[in-house]
């Protein structure tokens, strides 16, 4: 039947040609206008596994938590972080790629009730401390000028006296003065942190909610996302930055604006994937090309390979976009795949047609051999792994199903363009004839040393795989998506730093309770798990202890009237600014003189006489850096003086929303202690969570789930495809022996090379994982090849052509794969380490445990293609002749 193929195919060649190139053309087009991938590691996984529909319903119910931009805002202070995060989201504030950006830290609500979120006895400590600088800052407040600051400051040197411990802060705050003021002189920018002066000059720690005392700040940002694109946030993250860049937010002021979170996570993973692409798939046709050109020593014949090669790909990658429109992150790998094996069809049928070629000069006749030599091995091969790639398709693991999918198909179409393109092409090129055999007569004598050690090589590969059981035991998979991305990029790297601090740590678990009495006690049950370090709901924004904290608050007001709604004096004249000046220089002077005085003084005095001697503009300059944040610090101190009594009715509507949905269900915001990028902190702070609350979701829980999951998936699909593969062999070889001999040493491949990846230090994970189908389906090939040709009486193995076309096919596809190794994406890198090592173990299994395990080859033929073929064996000329490894040319 597949010689009459060949046959039509010979004797219509140009209708072939044209007719595949048109397909070829199509599934180009189709490529080049469609193609399109989805990088959301999650949607590796079919949407019914159940922490799927979990993380679906959160989601649903809270939107705004996922598809993020997340701003990270690093300034010198705290108000210069304030300045830089509201100017980012003002100006984004309507943009037509915005939908919705926002401080979650600088609600209005905050503003105006973060006093009460403060603990009894801070409260009473804060109010205490700014009464009793009231003295100080009233003449600031009424006046609100160097004049006015100088006064206050000369206040303040009366009330200290000569108190040793009083003159230490006073000068504290005063190297603050002189610092801003140091630097206007330099014409560089400056400002002082009045938050920082009334602490004392020391760092307060950040509260849990409201504005951090840190210098950083976050800036939450919904961009519209453009699902068509390979990087479907990217003009939303441009916007961003470019916004950034025009408002002066960038290093050299001393401020930067590093952006993570979801979309630019995703985006960067493409654009690192992407990185290099050209150079490493120019690099590697190269290399393949060299590897042909040594197996088959023909530009005509490479040629038509590597025509076969690019049309089955193109049609195969145009059918995989009708089949599933978007690939995923693992299913755009069926072009490895297919490049793999589909170089191993053409190279075993263009190797089998060199040697037939060789046997009798006919073009056409030799076509026809190769088929009836290689057709029911190809056949065989390619049914099996047809069978091998469907079986992923019934697990949850979408991400292997659609490449299991697209590369059962893409075995079809390289099994038919092998038999009818390829034997088309070939024809119609018309390559010389080949004057030397093709078999590599010199390794006979390694046949021979397995053939007379048959036990010692069986005991030591035996050895061998139950040696290694402990790192096959070992090996783990590393299910947590950060860590196949490039650490150095600017989203990850700020993830990860994020990471560290359980305040802004992205990767928390939500939970969802039916109602507010059921979220709190499920907040309680989950607050007492030891791998818990807080636990949020709305609850959070209630104060406690209100009626204690509400009256130190209206005291305070009382006592600071003065202070809050100041009588204004008019704005001092350049003289006068310069006699206050003067005056105040000289008495801080006096004091600084004194002995045991600190050298503060004599220098905050230096500096006053330095702003006396300048330009208008500099002490205007000074001006705003000394007394800007304190304008604005009145402005928030009135705003917190002015509270009233918190409950949940008077919450606002946008941060009730942001924790309870719209149907009344209750979020519950659990956060990890320590490092939450961690996969072993990750893995059991999900499963302690879970056992509370079985429907939560949130990165945690869908890195241990996902984990579970593939682990699962892949142990289903190769329990199918072995058992499919088992019973299609046994049909085909008819002997329950034959198939074992077939299988037996590709198992025994896989599992030294999964010991050696933990040997090594490798992981399976999410990219890698795909190495396992990839050399499951070339090793079947390669020992099905083997077992035919045993059954047909082939002696000498390694020395015959079959031997030679598996070696080149090996290469090409290790070229092919060894460039992955050279990625700059680790998950990548990663894909080609493993397949590296299970490349090396299968061509082992295939060069010296086959052979090993079939012995002496039979003399009887069980198929009829087989008897055929061992007579033409049996009057071909016999390869006793040494020639190297590369062959001859013709």
């Amino acid at each position: 039947m597949l010689e009459s193929l060949v046959g039509w195919c010979l004797r219509k060649p140009w209708m072939v040609v044209i007719v595949t190139l048109a397909l070829t053309a199509g599934g180009g087009y189709l490529t080049a206008t469609r193609f399109a991938i989805d990088t959301d590691t999650a949607h590796l996984f079919s949407p019914s596994v159940p922490w799927r529909a979990n993380e679906a319903r959160l989601y649903k119910s809270f939107p705004e938590l996922e598809d993020l931009i997340v701003a990270v805002i690093d300034a010198p202070t705290p108000e210069r972080a304030d300045a830089a995060a509201d100017a980012l989201r003002d100006a984004l504030t309507g943009k037509p790629l915005i939908s919705k950006v926002w401080r979650p830290d600088d609600n209005a609500f905050f503003r105006k009730n973060g006093l009460l979120f403060l603990s009894v006895e801070e409260i009473r400590r804060n109010m205490s401390s700014l009464i009793a600088q009231r003295e100080i800052l009233q003449p600031i407040a009424e006046d609100p000028s160097l004049r006015g600051l100088t006064r206050a400051l000369t206040l303040g040197l009366e009330q200290v006296g000569t108190s040793e411990r009083g003159l230490e802060s006073y000068a504290k705050g005063l190297d603050q003065f002189s610092d801003a003021f140091d630097r206007v002189l330099a014409s560089q920018p400056a400002r002082v942190s009045w938050e920082k002066l009334l602490g004392g000059g020391e760092e307060p720690t950040p509260p849990s909610l409201g504005p951090s005392k840190e210098p950083r700040r976050i800036l939450l940002i919904k961009p519209v996302i453009d699902f068509s694109s390979l990087e479907p946030g990217r003009d939303a993250v441009r916007l961003v930055r470019e916004t950034a860049s025009r408002l002066g937010l960038a290093q050299d002021k001393g401020i930067s604006v590093r952006l993570t979170g979801q979309v630019p996570l995703a985006d960067e993973e493409f654009a690192t994937v992407a990185e290099n692409t050209g150079l490493n798939v120019s690099a590697t046709l190269g290399a393949v090309t060299l590897i042909l050109w040594a197996a088959l020593r023909s530009k005509r014949l490479i040629f038509a390979v590597l025509a076969t090669i690019v049309a089955g790909l193109a049609m195969t990658s145009g059918l995989g976009i009708l089949l599933i429109g978007r690939f995923n992150l693992i299913s755009v790998a069926f072009a490895v795949l297919f490049i793999g094996l589909g170089v191993d069809f053409g190279i075993q049928f263009a190797t089998r047609y060199r040697e037939e070629r060789h046997r009798n000069g006919d073009l056409r006749g030799s076509l026809l051999g190769a088929t009836r030599g290689i057709g029911w091995s190809l056949t065989l091969a390619a049914v099996a792994l047809l069978a091998g790639f469907f079986c992923f398709l019934p697990t949850e693991f979408r991400g292997v199903a659609e490449l299991g999918l697209i590369a059962g198909f893409g075995m079809i179409i390289a099994y038919l363009a092998t038999l009818t393109f390829l034997p088309a092409l070939i024809l119609l090129l018309n390559p010389k004839g080949e004057a030397e055999p093709v078999g590599v007569a010199s390794l006979a004598s390694v046949d021979h040393w397995i053939a007379r050690h048959r036990r010692l090589v069986l005991l030591a590969t035996a050895f061998v795989v139950i040696g290694g059981t402990p790192f096959l035991l070992n090996l783990s998979f590393d299910s947590n998506p950060m860590n196949l991305r490039d650490q150095t990029v600017e989203s990850v790297a700020t993830f990860l730093e994020l990471s560290k601090n359980p305040q802004t740590a992205p990767n928390k678990i939500e939970a969802l309770a039916p109602s507010l009495p059921a979220a709190r006690e499920l907040a309680e049950k989950l607050a007492a798990l030891p791998e818990v370090d807080h636990v949020t709901t709305i609850d959070a924004l209630i104060p406690a202890d209100q009626d204690q904290k509400l009256p130190l608050v209206e005291n305070a007001r009382f006592q600071l009237r003065k202070v809050l709604e100041p009588a204004r004096k008019p704005a001092p004249t350049e003289e006068e600014t310069k006699k206050a000046l003067t005056r105040a220089a000289k008495t801080i002077r006096k004091a600084g003189s004194a002995r045991g005085a600190p050298p503060a003084l004599v220098r905050f005095a230096d500096s006053l006489d330095a702003l006396v001697k300048a330009s208008p503009e500099t002490r205007e300059a000074a001006r705003i850096a000394a007394l800007s944040d304190f304008e604005r610090l009145m402005g928030d101190l009135r705003r917190a003086l002015d509270v009233a009594r918190v409950t949940p009715e008077t919450l606002p509507a946008d941060l009730r929303n942001d924790w309870i949905s719209p149907n009344g269900e209750v979020r519950v915001e659990v956060t990890a202690k320590g490092d939450s990028n961690d996969r072993a902190v990750m893995t059991a702070f999900a499963e302690a969570v879970q056992t509370l609350a079985p429907d939560a979701s949130g990165p945690p829980v869908i890195v241990a789930e996902a984990g579970k999951t593939v682990v699962r998936a892949f142990i289903q699909a190769g329990a199918l495809a072995f058992a499919a593969i088992f019973v299609i062999l046994a049909i085909a070889l008819r002997r329950p022996l034959d198939v074992a001999l077939t299988l037996g040493p590709l198992l025994l491949a896989g599992v030294m090379s999964l010991e050696a990846a933990d040997l090594l230090g490798m992981s399976l994970n999410f990219a890698n994982i795909i190495a396992l189908p990839l050399m499951f389906g070339v090793g079947v090939a390669f020992h099905i090849y083997y077992v035919i040709a045993w059954r047909r009486g082939v002696a000498d193995m390694l020395a015959s052509s079959l031997t030679r076309a598996i070696f080149f096919s090996a290469l090409t596809t290790g070229a092919a794969f060894g460039s992955l190794m050279l990625s700059s994406h680790p998950g990548t890198a990663s894909m080609g380490q493993l397949l590296a090592i299970s490349l090396f173990f299968t061509l082992l299994a295939a060069f010296v445990i086959v052979p090993a395990f079939l012995g002496p080859p039979r003399q009887e033929a069980s198929q009829p293609e087989e008897a055929e073929e061992a007579r033409a064996e049996q009057n071909a000329e016999p390869v006793h002749r040494s020639s190297d490894v590369l062959g001859s040319r013709s």
